[in-house]
């Protein structure tokens, strides 16, 4: 069978060591894992998640009366913190996680990005796809990219023209660097076709699953908040359930069908 996260992230390698602007990504500070994303379904087919955001500042939620503005209820004072992934000693920044089958048939034919591809094979979607998520990882790796419009000012949407002009430069950057075909290959095949050939695709998840590590909120203690009046009732923080805390051994590798099961 393949193992779509492992070729995808030799690709990634690949491409990071061929593309000066991504140069500030090291491949063993990320991890692609997969999720199930089935054919046809709304959602994005791949999504970059950066786990080493410091905690927020405290605060809490709060409801107020509609037309006095009195605070009624409220949670308990909490912040908001990252989780920790570590494989071999080693904590992570980021993770990279890939939508199977849904990206596996991605092709640029009715896509946003059709315009910037002229000609191409359509299986260079899934590429421009692959660099779009390394795009997202800060150059100062502090959290996901800050885009800029063309302007110069900082852009409320982060996937706007200019954000897709500039990941389609740096394909075409990869791409004349002549990079050996087979690296790529895999990207050639949509999911059916990749059953076929193989036998079955792989991917790497958390023994979660379908669940993987997201930020979480945690509760301070009471002493820490603000005095608020006696009238406001405090409601219950709802708090994860998931784990906060990752290692190589909360991972396994999950065969994926069209139908998950």
């Amino acid at each position: 069978m393949i193992n779509y996260t492992e070729r995808i992230s030799e690709l990634m390698r690949d491409i990071v060591s061929r593309v000066p602007r991504l140069s500030h990504i090291d491949a063993d500070d990320l991890l692609v894992f997969a999720r199930y994303g089935r054919r046809g379904a709304n959602g994005p087919v791949a999504t970059c998640h950066c786990i080493s955001l410091p905690p927020n500042e405290p605060g809490y939620y709060y409801w107020r009366e509609s037309q006095s503005g009195r605070i009624t209820r409220c949670t308990p004072w909490f912040v908001t913190r990252s989780p920790r992934v570590t494989l071999r000693g080693r904590s992570l920044s980021y993770l990279i996680s890939f939508a199977i089958p849904r990206f596996c048939d991605q092709s640029l034919a009715g896509s946003k990005k059709a315009r910037l591809y002229d000609g191409a094979p359509e299986w260079v979607a899934k590429l421009d796809t692959i660099v779009h998520e390394l795009y997202h990882i800060d150059p100062g790796l502090k959290g996901i990219r800050r885009i800029q419009r063309r302007d110069g000012c900082a852009a409320s949407a982060s996937h706007g023209c200019a954000f897709l002009d500039q990941v389609a430069e740096l394909v075409r950057e990869y791409l004349a660097t002549k990079p050996d075909p087979a690296t790529s290959e895999f990207l050639r095949y949509g999911f059916s076709d990749l059953e076929t050939r193989f036998g079955g695709v792989v991917g790497t998840t958390f023994r979660t699953f379908p669940s993987f590590p997201q930020r979480y909120d945690e509760a301070l203690p009471a002493e820490m908040a603000p005095t608020l009046p006696a009238a406001v009732r405090v409601e219950p923080l709802e708090l994860t359930t998931r784990p906060t805390e990752y290692t190589e051994d909360d991972l396994c590798v999950r065969r994926f069908l069209e139908r998950q099961v």
